[in-house]
């Protein structure tokens, strides 16, 4: 790997859906993003879903200890298929996150991975940033900026993630640098998908709204959004800002009399609601919406979304990238940031202070040294 010249990295993403591993490669400086390679996907079994959302809310003991193995065995068993990576960067699955009290938990050994896949191995991105100051989330605004630059858009333009929890990424793509002032804002907006999945999973035992069909038949209950938005301080903090996949738990038992119809039809005008509602803290209307997360495949939350807004919405895939991999693939960039001593987030994303290079680089050989 020279200094300052294109790698070929691996990233990997366990999200807060629980669905599975995603795992990418793209080629880059750490700056611009060259190519894409290839990717794949390992799901999550029941049995290994379960034993996850069992450790949510810890960062130890056997039960979190237990879902790391799981993690890091899914990794493993996926990562090791691309040997033409020569760095990989690992998420791992969140099961706490808590900036406010500066803690973040993310189950599975970086260290560990180096050693199976006898690569180098970037993990622990948020630690850092949370540790200064910052909230530790999003940290894939830096990765939405340079792909913004590679559309060589002159507009500001938004990227929104709809996965268990909804973020967005307001860029100004005339800036030279994501950690410049006023280049970046970022914070996660409120619901995403978890709350929607985990209503369907309990009275029907699938895992998601498929076609947002149950949604689509629904009526939303308005004045209940009224009043769970009003209750809730988060929608009025400033941003930056972030959240646990279950801080807005207390939604489920506002619903529970619901039918199951009006109940998803609800809580995704709620995920609508919160993003719309963001827009407004950005520092100037966005040129456009670009959707990436599993909520893009969502035809009645996409529904929605146009609907509530006086801006283009269309999939990151119509513009050419991959939504289903992006994630991934921004923790491929953020690993070649983090091995190259450049920041990964800053105060427009996180809140941080300034900005700050998170993660800790694991080679091969560095876990025996640790127990020797």
């Amino acid at each position: 790997m020279t200094s300052k010249g294109p790698i070929w990295c691996l990233g990997a993403m366990s999200g807060t859906s629980l669905d599975g591993v995603d795992a990418a490669v793209i080629l880059t400086d750490g700056h611009d993003v060259l190519d894409f390679g290839r990717s794949d996907y390992r799901a999550y079994d029941d049995d290994e879903r379960r034993a996850i959302r069992v450790a949510l809310g810890q960062a130890h003991g056997p039960v979190f200890e237990h879902a790391a193995e799981i993690v890091e065995t899914a990794h493993a068993e996926l990562l090791s298929g691309f040997p033409e990576a020569e760095l990989v960067g690992f998420h791992g699955q969140t099961t706490l996150h808590n900036p406010e009290n500066a803690l973040t938990a993310q189950a599975g050994n970086g260290a560990l991975l180096a050693e199976v896949l006898d690569r180098p191995v970037v993990w622990d991105f948020r630690s850092t940033d949370v540790e200064m100051g910052g909230q530790g989330a999003p940290l894939a605004p830096f990765y939405h900026f340079a792909l913004a630059r590679k559309l060589k858009s002159d507009a500001p333009i938004a990227f929104v993630n709809i996965g268990g929890v909804a973020n967005l990424t307001w860029i100004d793509p005339s800036k030279q640098s994501p950690d410049l002032d006023g280049a970046c804002l970022a914070f996660d907006t409120g619901p995403g998908n978890a709350l929607i999945d985990d209503l369907v999973f309990a009275r029907t035992g699938e895992r998601f709204d498929e076609n947002g069909t149950l949604a689509r038949s629904g009526t939303t209950d308005t004045d209940l959004l009224q009043k769970l938005f009003s209750e809730n301080r988060y929608f009025s903090k400033i941003p930056p800002k972030s959240l646990d996949r279950d801080a807005f738990s207390d939604w489920a038992a506002a619903i529970a009399e619901k039918s199951l119809e009006d109940a998803a039809a609800t809580l995704t005008a709620g995920t609508v609601r919160a993003i719309t509602d963001g827009l407004d803290h950005c520092p100037k209307p966005p040129e456009r919406l670009l959707v990436t997360g599993g909520g893009r495949k969502n035809p009645t939350l996409m529904a929605m979304l146009q609907d509530a807004v006086s801006l283009p919405v269309d999939t990151v895939e119509e513009v050419g990238f991959d939504g289903d991999m992006l994630e991934a693939q921004a923790f491929a960039y953020l690993a070649v940031r983090v091995l190259r001593g450049l920041p990964t987030s800053a105060p427009g994303t996180t809140g941080v202070a300034a900005p700050v290079g998170g993660g800790r680089v694991s080679r091969p050989g560095d876990l025996a040294k640790s127990q020797s």
